[in-house]
């Protein structure tokens, strides 16, 4: 998936790339781990992840239509181990000055989070 991002990834990332979003280090296709037993490992792939602000941002295509069910669950999960995730629809990536402003007051907001806890 890292060689091969759709291209509303591929517009997202030069945002985010570099620390270019408000000085925070994201990566890219990176695996997340969230429940690990004895014989299995369950994780996924998020599209962009600040460890810094354990923070998930996923770009949502019209797939996400018919996973809604478990799209909430994986969510929950991750909220429960302190991950927020944010989930961008394509179409919203047409407004990039206005998302930017977006995830600027979101990455403000869970860095006010994560230094009360």
């Amino acid at each position: 998936m890292r060689s091969n991002p759709t291209p509303y990834e591929e517009l997202l990332w030069p945002v985010l790339r570099k620390r270019q979003l408000s000085g925070f280090k994201f990566l890219r296709q990176h695996p997340i781990y969230y429940r690990i037993n004895n014989s299995w490992v369950e994780f996924f792939i998020a599209d962009f992840y600040c460890s810094e602000l354990k923070l998930i941002i996923e770009v949502d295509g019209k797939i996400h239509e018919s996973t809604r069910e478990y799209d909430e669950e994986r969510d929950s999960k991750l909220l429960s181990k302190g991950i927020r995730v944010i989930r961008i629809k394509n179409e919203e990536l047409k407004k990039m000055d206005s998302l930017i402003d977006f995830l600027k007051d979101i990455t403000a907001e869970r860095l006010g989070q994560i230094t009360e806890d």
